[in-house]
Parts: C-alpha cells; structure tokens; sequence
C-alpha cells in the first residue's frame, strides 16, 4: 500500500512538473520577439526639406506610403515616390540598390 501511494505521489507530481513547465514554455512562446531592425531615426519636417531637391540625389528616396488613390494623387512631397505599404512586396523593385541610400518614409499616420 505504500509503495501505491508513493507511485501515485510520483506520477502526480512528475505530471504537475510537465503540465508546469510546458505552460512556461508555451508563455515564452507567445511573446513577440524582438525585431532585428529598428528605425534608425524618426526624423523632423526641416531634416526632409533638406532631401527634397531637384535633381534628387542619388543617395537619397523619398517613399509616400499612402495608397495611390486618393491620397498620393491629390498631393504629395515632390520627387517622392509612390509605393504603398500594402503593394510593397510588389514593388520594391522601385528601391534603389545602393544599399546604403537614404530611404524616408511617410504616410497618412494613424486616424
């Protein structure tokens, strides 16, 4: 009878162990992880006002993300170049290859 009641003992706890530390795992799990890149800046109205010029260097991109219609056509940064965010897979080819080059982003902001 006490062999039963250690069996049991061990099997309960060996069973409250597993279901323990599988909820931990799976806690750590569900956590988002932390994104390999980060922005580099978020810069101000006067920095991009400095990268708008005709010609535009060939280090520097200037991406309205807004979506084509109706926002890009009614009015849009000169020299920037459309490619929304949810055809950026598509176009990404418009990207320089110049890895280095200085690409600014903006869009509508959240409403």
């Amino acid at each position: 009878m006490r062999f039963r009641k250690s069996l049991w003992l061990s099997i309960f706890v060996t069973l409250a162990l597993s279901l323990g530390l599988g909820w931990v795992g799976a806690q750590a799990a569900s956590k988002p992880a932390k994104a390999d890149w980060q922005f580099h800046d978020i810069v101000s109205v006067s920095f991009v006002k400095q990268q708008v010029k005709i010609p535009t260097p060939d280090n520097v991109m200037i991406i309205d993300s807004r979506p084509y219609k109706p926002k890009y056509i009614k009015g849009h940064i000169p020299t920037a170049v459309n490619i929304p965010h949810s055809k950026f897979d598509q176009l990404k080819g418009k990207l320089p290859k110049d890895k280095d080059a200085l690409l600014i982003f903006y869009c509508g902001g959240l409403k």
